[in-house]
């Protein structure tokens, strides 16, 4: 089935934004946008973490991605179990967490870039689309809320570390 069957398939499924593991997977919703959820959930990200990152500093950043892992592995878990489907698409959170992983290099070498934060946007957006490995063996492989988060996680670490070797190729 492609991706497009999938999407199709899956449109139909009535989600309650009252259920917190619902509202908490679609990222307050944006992951219900039909069009490319996973780029609007990625987008939906950038605020909060411009928030945490100012309000709590980088420290701030990495536990507060910890944290959304966690609710995000539970949420992804619940919404898999209630609605049948593996990997929805309609599940953003995981597109939170990899998102903030490729914001931290960028907050911290660069502050609140336009420039750095839309480098970071596309690299992680670009890892997560094309999921060269290891994005592919977490997307493939691992199965159940473990697999939703880990590809994504491994997506963001990718387009931070390119980040970081990128910055220090420059500026060394």
């Amino acid at each position: 089935m492609n991706e497009e069957d999938k999407t199709s398939k899956y449109s139909d499924i009535n989600v309650d934004l009252r259920q917190p593991y619902a509202l908490l997977a679609t990222w307050f919703g944006s992951g219900l946008i039909r069009k490319a959820p996973g780029t609007w959930g990625s987008l939906a990200a950038i605020p909060f973490g411009i928030f945490i990152y100012l309000f709590f500093g980088p420290i701030g950043l990495v536990i507060a991605t910890f944290l959304v892992s966690i609710i995000g592995y539970w949420s992804a878990d619940q919404f898999e179990k209630e609605t049948g489907i593996h990997d929805s698409k309609m599940v953003v959170i995981d597109e939170v967490v990899g998102q903030w992983i490729a914001l931290l290099p960028v907050f911290y070498l660069f502050g609140y870039s336009v420039v750095g934060i839309l480098i970071a946007f596309s690299l992680f957006r670009a890892f997560d689309i094309i999921k060269p490995w290891p994005v592919s063996y977490f997307d493939r492989k691992v199965e159940g809320a473990a697999g939703v988060m880990g590809d994504d996680l491994v997506a963001g670490l990718i387009a931070a570390l390119i980040i970081i070797g990128a910055y220090y190729a420059a500026f060394s």
